[in-house]
Formats: structure tokens, sequence, C-alpha cells
């Protein structure tokens, strides 16, 4: 679960619910009622408050968020991309949606160090086919592109989302 530092309206209780939430929901049939119970509150504006927040923007997904390492894709690659501004939008949703791409957004260029508008992290079992899933990318901008390049992970620093700190 993601979630912003200080989202604006972010009352007490929201703070409460999103901190007992940030390492993950509880694996139980009812994961919203048990929050609720441990805070003691009541299940339902424990969900209607998740609703708001997704709607709002401060929560931006609820999701299972797999190990890529223990299902053995042990190859990561930031695939990254100079691709034309006025396609690179419609193009970059094709790119996210693609299913061996993990996460892709748009960043701005740091030229002339920094060329890249484009990024996609794709994951593979090898490099070999990290840069054949790269070519598949390739494919599907076409023209837009002028540069491109593979940041290959070699070490994992961090493996959380954001995580709210102390009052």
């Amino acid at each position: 679960m993601n979630a912003t530092a200080e989202a604006p309206g972010l009352d007490p209780v929201d703070r409460r619910i999103l901190k007992a939430t940030q390492a993950g929901l509880p694996l139980v049939p009812r994961p919203f009622h048990t929050v609720a119970d441990r805070l003691g509150l009541d299940p339902q504006d424990v969900l209607t408050r998740f609703r708001r927040l997704l709607e709002r923007g401060a929560v931006r997904r609820i999701a299972a968020v797999p190990n890529h390492y223990a299902l053995g894709y042990r190859a990561n690659g930031m695939t990254v991309w100079d691709v034309d501004d006025a396609r690179v939008d419609a193009l970059g949703e094709q790119v996210g949606a693609l299913d061996f791409v993990s996460h892709c957004y748009r960043r701005p260029r740091v030229p002339p160090a920094w060329p890249y508008n484009l990024f996609a992290m794709v994951h593979a079992e090898t490099r070999l086919e990290v840069v054949e899933r790269a070519e598949e990318i390739a494919t599907l901008l076409g023209d837009a592109v002028r540069v491109r390049d593979i940041l290959f992970s070699t070490k994992i620093l961090k493996k959380t989302g954001m995580r709210l700190g102390a009052e």
C-alpha cells in the first residue's frame, strides 16, 4: 500500500489507519474488519475512509505485491527511454500495460547528461530476457524513441514503500 506523507485533510484517524496497514493488510478473510478491531473503530468507517483516501489519491492502490525474486525473477532492468514529448504519455500507458513491466512513469530530462523521460522496470529470469523484453518495448515505441538504455539492478537496498513516521 502506498500513501503520501502529508496528504491534505489527513486526519488523526486516517493516520492511525495508514500506520496500522502500511506494512500490509492482515492475511485474513476480512482484513479491514481486523484492522478496525485492532484500532477500536467501526469496520464500515475504515472501509469508507479507505475509499475516500483512494479517491483523493492519498492512497494510490491496495494490491498484493508479489516478491519477484521468490518467483524466480532475478534479473531486473530499469529501461530508460528518450521519447518524443508529444507522444510519451500515450505510449507510456501502453508500456505500463505490458505484463512484464512492474512500474512505468514519466520523469523530466536533465540535459545533457540525462536525456530520458520514460522509465519502465522490467523483471525477468535472466539479463538476456530483460534485453529481449526491452526490444519489445522498443518495437512498441517505434520512431518516437531517440535514445535508450537499460540500468540493471545489482543489489536490493530497500524493499518497502513509503512509511509514515512518528507524530
